[in-house]
This record gives structure tokens, C-alpha cells and sequence, in this order.
């Protein structure tokens, strides 16, 4: 095929195909500045697209497991502070119970003790059955109520911390006195102690708990911050190195129009020939 032919411009064809690949690649520069992503979509690579969304989704449900993990700390938090409250409200009992004891008091003076003793232990049922978030109580009266807190994305492993009835039915405090009406001796004040004790051990089990929930939400957290960290490396554009390309494309771009200009002015100099 000669070179010098007015039908076919070869140097035009050449200039164009070059011109094109170059607006090609410049389009792909162009869209990673725009987006700061270097694989945007499948088509730019679908293999490392694929790993990516695959990442993405495991981040994405990890945002439901530390959802999980904080609401199960205020769960705990609030039977904690539920359980601190009954504990003081007790050692406030002993303290009547044993003023009460004196045999030496007279009948008003222990009626007036009884009565502040029920008050007392009446604010015991109100601190558990009111000690809730979300509906959920630790404390209250019954067995029902406890946090089962996701621990991976899988939700095949959980966090469990379990009720303990802090209510003035319940095991741990049943046993005290109703009323200082009766006789008190060291029997009915010891049942105090014990109640005492078993609510000062629950609150150390939810602390244990609380500080359970707390160390694996940090986990959570550095491991999403992993796994984003993991994905930008796949995904994210070297933009100082994009904008060095794109310098270089635009010459390039403004080169090719150059060449594709003169091929297109070489077949109009061969009417010269003729003159």
C-alpha cells in the first residue's frame, strides 16, 4: 500500500489509534482522581473488586457486633449500678437491724426503726425492677432477662452474662428479715451479712462482664480498622503518582493531536505535485 495515496491516510489511521488509547487511559487517570479509587468498579479488576467487597461486607457486619458489644455494656452498666445501690441500701438495713437489737429501746422507738427497715427494703424491689435498658434488667425479680452479646461477624460465638434476681425474693436477699418487729439476734443479723455478701459478688460478676464486653469491643474495633486498612491497600489510588500520570497523558493527548493534524494535512500536499 503506497504511503502516498489520497484514499487511505495511513499516518491519520496510526495518529487517531494512538490518540484514542492515550483519551483511553487518561479517562481511567481521571476517574481514579475523582473517586480516589483505583479499582472502582468489576470492570477495572474484577478479581481484586471481588476480594474487596467480600472484605467490605465482613466490616460492614462488624459495625452490628460492636452495636451487640455496647449494648450489652449498658446493660451491665446499669444492673452494676443497680446491684451498688441495693448493697448500700442493705448495709443501711444492718444498720437499723442492729439499732433495732438493743433490748433496752423502747416499743416506738423500734417501731420507728421497723418502719424506716421496710422502707428500705421495699426501695430494694424498686432499684432491681426499675434497673432496665432496653427492656432488659439483670437484677429484677424472676429468672428472665440476660445479655448474649455477639462476639464475631459469624454470630457463632457470643459474650454471656447471666441474671441474678437481686430483688428482696430472690435467693441472695430473701432471707433477711421482712420487719424489725421481732426478736433480732445475731441469726437474722448474719442473714443480713450474707445477703450483703451475695449482691456485693453479683455486682463483681457484672463488673467481670462489663470489663469482658469492653476488652472484646476494643478487638472489634482495631480488627475493623484492619480489615479497612486491608481494603484500601487493595483498592485505594496512589494519587501523587495519578496526578504525575495525568500530567503526562495530557502531553501525550496534546502530541497525538498534533501528529494526527499533520497526518491529515499530508494527502492535501500531494496536490502540489500537480502544480
Amino acid at each position: 500500500m503506497s504511503l502516498n495515496s489520497v484514499n487511505t491516510n495511513v499516518g491519520a489511521m496510526i495518529a487517531l489509534q494512538s490518540l484514542s488509547a492515550i483519551n483511553g487511559e487518561l479517562n481511567k487517570v481521571l476517574r481514579r482522581i475523582s473517586t480516589g479509587l483505583k479499582v472502582s468498579s468489576v470492570k477495572d479488576d474484577p478479581a481484586t473488586w471481588a476480594i474487596a467487597q467480600t472484605q467490605r461486607a465482613e466490616s460492614r457486619s462488624l459495625n452490628s457486633v460492636m452495636g451487640s458489644l455496647q449494648r450489652g455494656q449498658s446493660i451491665v452498666d446499669v444492673a452494676i449500678s443497680g446491684a451498688e445501690s441495693i448493697s448500700d441500701l442493705l448495709m443501711q438495713m444492718k444498720e437499723k437491724a442492729l439499732a433495732a437489737s438493743d433490748t433496752t429501746l423502747s416499743a416506738a422507738d423500734k417501731a420507728a426503726l421497723s418502719e424506716d427497715y421496710v422502707a428500705l427494703r421495699k426501695q430494694i424491689d424498686l432499684a432491681a425492677g426499675n434497673a432496665t435498658f432496653g427492656g432488659i434488667s439483670l437484677i429484677s425479680a424472676g429468672s428472665t432477662g440476660n445479655v448474649k452479646a455477639l462476639a464475631n461477624s459469624s454470630a457463632t460465638s457470643t459474650i454471656d452474662i447471666d441474671h441474678i434476681d437481686l430483688s428482696t425474693t430472690g435467693a441472695a436477699i430473701s432471707g433477711t428479715m421482712a420487719d424489725l418487729t421481732g426478736v433480732i439476734g445475731a441469726t437474722e443479723l448474719a442473714a443480713i451479712d450474707s445477703a450483703i455478701r451475695s449482691v456485693n459478688a453479683a455486682a463483681g460478676k457484672f463488673g467481670t462482664g462489663s470489663k469482658a464486653l469492653d476488652r472484646h469491643l476494643t478487638f472489634v474495633g482495631k480488627q475493623q480498622d484492619v480489615i479497612d486498612a486491608g481494603i484500601g491497600r487493595l483498592v485505594d489510588a496512589d494519587l501523587a503518582r495519578e496526578s504525575a500520570r495525568l500530567t503526562a497523558l495530557q502531553v501525550q493527548q496534546e502530541l497525538a493531536i498534533m501528529a494526527l493534524g499533520i497526518a491529515n494535512r499530508a494527502p492535501s500536499m500531494l496536490l502540489q505535485l500537480f502544480r
